[in-house]
């Protein structure tokens, strides 16, 4: 097996992680992932089995249903261990979506172990890192092409109001214009690949007397295979990233290849 270490800031380095070392900003860019295309190149120069356009082409559809192992047969295993936040672990993952390698298996070594895609992955230890099983889960995207690893939240402007728009899972309706305050969504280790709830009070307090957390109705979780929202003002949070513009619209859905995550039970 091929092991390479993304040491992504002041993350884990343990001696006895035997790996390939790469040191990496904390939020590495996709400039600086680039040396995974390499990799890939060299343990897989040709990938003979359907591509993207093909699998997207096929009536059978097979990417709904449950996470499947990947077919690509490398001249040996490729493992990427990611060890710093959720966030480095989705911009890894967004950079082998983007690279179509995402036949290498991912494991995760947060410096949170209660993170949100700490717990979905059940990560934490070097050694199941190194020498855990793959199990397959969904990959869920952004329509402008990002990885949400462990979960991703919708609000207007600041959190402070009503949700100025609609928030859609698959044909389902979470979120009314003004009625909610937005909505948080999780990516599932199962099909179909997204849970979501919505904020019934302020993501931000306002007046910020004192820190309030922000309360989701449980009670009211759809699941689907995408997520689409429209209207005014939308702030996107990714992995406890905002991104650095709101937009009028966003679509967060399945992508068509599995992630192949070392994880446990």
């Amino acid at each position: 097996m091929r092991l390479i270490h993304c040491a992504c800031g002041a993350s884990l380095i343990d001696d006895s992680l035997t790996a390939e070392q790469f040191t990496l900003p904390e939020l590495p860019t996709q400039k600086d992932l680039k040396f995974l295309d390499r990799i890939a190149r060299e343990v897989l120069p040709e990938d003979p089995t359907p591509s993207l356009d093909e699998i997207q082409r096929n009536p059978a559809v097979a990417h709904l249903g449950a996470p499947n192992f990947a077919p690509q047969r490398p001249s040996e295993p490729l493992r990427i261990i990611v060890s710093g936040s959720d966030r480095a672990l989705g911009l890894v993952l967004t950079r082998l979506m983007r690279a179509d390698t995402m036949w290498a298996e991912v494991a995760y070594l947060p410096v949170d172990p209660q993170s949100p895609a700490a717990v979905l992955w059940g990560a934490g230890s070097v050694d199941l890192a190194v020498s855990g099983p793959v199990r397959p889960i969904p990959c869920i995207r952004t329509d402008f092409g990002e990885v949400a690893a462990g979960s991703a939240e919708l609000f207007t402007g600041d959190g402070g109001g009503r949700y100025i728009g609609e928030v859609v899972v698959d044909s389902d309706v979470l979120v009314s214009p003004e009625k909610e305050y937005g909505a948080r969504l999780v990516p599932t280790v199962d099909a179909p690949g997204i849970a979501a709830v919505p904020y019934v009070t302020p993501v931000v307090d306002k007046r910020r007397i004192f820190r309030r957390t922000p309360r989701l109705d449980g009670t009211r979780a759809l699941t689907g295979r995408a997520l689409q929202s429209g209207g005014n003002e939308i702030a996107v949070r990714i992995d406890d990233h905002l991104r650095p513009r709101p937009v009028n619209r966003v679509t967060f859905y399945r992508h068509l290849r599995d992630i192949q995550a070392v994880r446990g039970s």
